[in-house]
């Protein structure tokens, strides 16, 4: 048994415990007494206060009551008010989820109705939001992991067991290194290997669907051996970031990921339309769907500041960046106080519909790395009022000569934000009711929104408390849903909005409006997302209006005739003030920064002025380089 949980065990009755498991970094006692099960709280508070562990004390699976009857209980304890949707039992763990929409209600005033499912059931309750919009990829998911419960137990007793007795390798000389396997001065497949004297853990693994060249992330550098791999963390969802995570499954790795809950999901959205776009193009997936049902079989999900041992000298934090629906900054603190590197990824360090800014206080912070998208002398975002507004203005143009508006988008974060702008226009009054079409992943997406309104702003939050309120319920939106749908949006008359992925046009639904729509001078293209470089989203951005198509043996030109409009006050990134501001603002601040995710003369620019203004050591690697950190 590990030396941690025979230490804790002296705080216990042992001949009431059943058995003791690590789930990942947490710890938890079964009992096979119902009253020790009840009456024990206090002891596990003064374990939890001696040892700075989540610890818990769940009953043992043969204490539960028959599922059947247990989920009757339930169902007769909650108000009469909440609606219910699943209930999934989890009996190697003795925990049961249930689905509502008022999740305050169901836990009951000082969490009374819990402690009574607790006693009359003998399960342990967690409580999880309905979505508002029916999400079929979030009931896929969390039954996925109660199918796997059995394996989910011993998945996470092994990580724990690594984390708690793990040391592998002789400690010699304390080091910490970090590798770029990707977005080193370039946008796209984001990949960073660090490594200490005990662990690798890489941070992100991305593609960059713009490059048909160099796609995926660099993964025969000689320091990269997926066997030796003892954790991945995603900082969020978007491809360039999480589309080469399965390929990781594919190649064999059986560790853990670590991300936020919303990022799961919406990862797992995007990765499975990923495949399916592949398909479209004629091109061979590069992973299969198998592989990423695997990647959620291995996920380990994070609230934002809950501190988690990843690894026997690595302690991680998750901090809000402000960029996406649970994007996350990863604190790292490495060894017993040897080094604390913060990865940022994409951070947006401004206001926003959806989001609160990045967080900018940390415990302890000694290196960071830093995005630097919009990093150049020249990037600077136009004001998002001002923005809000000329977009608005560009939409009543389109609609007073009777055209469609196509916006390619993002399907995480660029397309809710956008949503909700519009939504309000309507609501205020200042734009006509005209439908909103939403096609692709969208639709999915802003279901998993509706699901954790904690990740969104308290503005927002409230809204989608109140199902009358609720943003993403107006009725102007539609969602279009096959390709006999998105016909009949194309050929019906007057004007409408059509928000569709991909947002640099490389594939998928927007395309296909695109070479309808685009011929037409009443009709307008309207960008707001960034473009990267060698995308179709870019090249008609620089004035290109005759583009060639090829499918197969077949080509075809199109004549680009609309309205092209760019809106760069919605991206979801930070401009060159912001990232200059974020830097003043660090608490602490940073005694060393590093730069990447940003084209080569930005991030060289960004580093310069950081260097400059503020006197900190300041790089920008290439990929392929490898920075000792300590």
């Amino acid at each position: 048994m590990s030396k941690i949980l025979k230490e804790m065990l002296k705080y216990l009755d042992k001949e009431k415990i059943s058995d003791s498991q690590f789930e990942a970094s947490n710890i938890v006692f079964y009992t096979n007494d119902k009253n020790y099960f009840l009456n024990s709280q206090s002891i596990i508070k003064k374990i939890v206060n001696d040892f700075k562990k989540r610890v818990e004390l769940r009953p043992d699976p043969s204490l539960t009551l028959d599922e059947e009857k247990a989920e009757e209980i339930i169902l007769q304890l909650i108000p009469k008010e909440v609606e219910v949707g699943n209930v999934l039992f989890d009996p190697q763990r003795s925990i049961v989820t249930i689905e509502a929409d008022k999740p305050g209600l169901v836990i009951g005033k000082n969490g009374q109705i819990l402690q009574e499912i607790r006693e009359k059931t003998l399960w342990v309750p967690i409580i999880k939001r309905k979505p508002a919009v029916k999400s079929k990829i979030i009931d896929s998911i969390r039954g996925i992991l109660y199918k796997e419960s059995d394996f989910r137990r011993k998945f996470l007793h092994k990580i724990g067991q690594r984390i708690y007795d793990g040391w592998i390798r002789e400690r010699k000389n304390e080091w910490v290194r970090l590798s770029y396997l990707g977005s080193g001065r370039h946008v796209g497949k984001s990949s960073l290997l660090l490594q200490t004297e005990e662990s690798r853990v890489l941070l992100d693994c991305g593609v960059d669907v713009a490059n048909n060249r160099e796609p995926y992330p660099l993964l025969d550098a000689p320091e990269f051996r997926i066997e030796e791999l003892d954790a991945v963390i995603l900082s969020h969802a978007h491809l360039d970031h999480s589309g080469f995570l399965p390929y990781l499954f594919k190649m064999g790795y059986k560790g853990p990921v670590y991300m936020t809950e919303p990022t799961r999901d919406v990862a797992a959205l995007l990765l499975l339309d990923y495949i399916k776009i592949m398909r479209q193009e004629g091109k061979e997936p590069i992973y299969e769907a198998e592989h990423v049902k695997e990647m959620v079989k291995h996920t380990i999900t994070l609230n934002y500041n809950e501190v988690a041992d990843i690894t026997p000298d690595v302690r991680i934090t998750l901090y809000n960046a402000g960029h996406t629906l649970g994007s996350a900054m990863v604190h790292m603190h490495i060894g017993n106080g040897l080094h604390n590197f913060l990865y940022t990824a994409d951070i947006k360090y401004g206001k926003t519909a959806l989001l609160d800014p990045a967080v900018t206080k940390f415990p302890r912070l000694e290196s960071m790395l830093l995005e630097s998208t919009y990093g150049g002398k020249d990037n600077i975002l136009p004001n998002k009022d001002e923005t809000d507004k000329a977009f608005i203005e560009k939409i009543k143009e389109v609609i007073q000569r009777k055209g469609k508006v196509l916006v390619p988008v993002l399907g995480v974060g660029r397309a809710q934000e956008v949503m909700v702008v519009i939504e309000d226009a309507i609501k205020r009054g200042e734009l006509e009711e005209i439908p909103i079409y939403v096609d692709g992943m969208v639709w999915d997406v802003t279901a998993i929104h509706t699901a954790y309104p904690e990740f969104l702003n308290s503005k927002i939050r409230k809204r989608v408390f109140h199902k009358d309120d609720n943003p993403f319920l107006n009725p102007v939106l539609k969602r279009v849903g096959s390709t006999k749908e998105r016909k009949q949006v194309i050929e019906e008359e007057g004007s409408c909005i059509i928000l569709a992925t991909s947002g640099m046009l490389q594939g998928g639904p927007s395309v296909e409006y695109l070479k309808a729509l685009g011929p037409y001078s009443k009709n307008a293209l309207i960008f707001v997302s960034y473009q990267a470089e060698g995308s179709l989203g870019r090249r008609i951005q620089r004035g290109e209006r005759e583009i060639m198509f090829v499918e197969g043996t077949k080509s075809e030109v199109l004549k680009l005739n609309c309205d092209v409009a760019t809106f760069e006050g919605f991206s979801g990134h930070s401009d060159r003030r912001q990232l200059l501001n974020f830097v003043s603002r660090c608490d602490p601040r940073p005694r060393r920064i590093i730069l990447n995710h940003g084209e080569a003369s930005r991030t060289l620019d960004l580093a310069s002025t950081i260097y400059k203004k503020f006197r900190i050591e300041t790089s920008a690697p290439r990929n392929l380089d490898a920075v000792r950190l300590k």
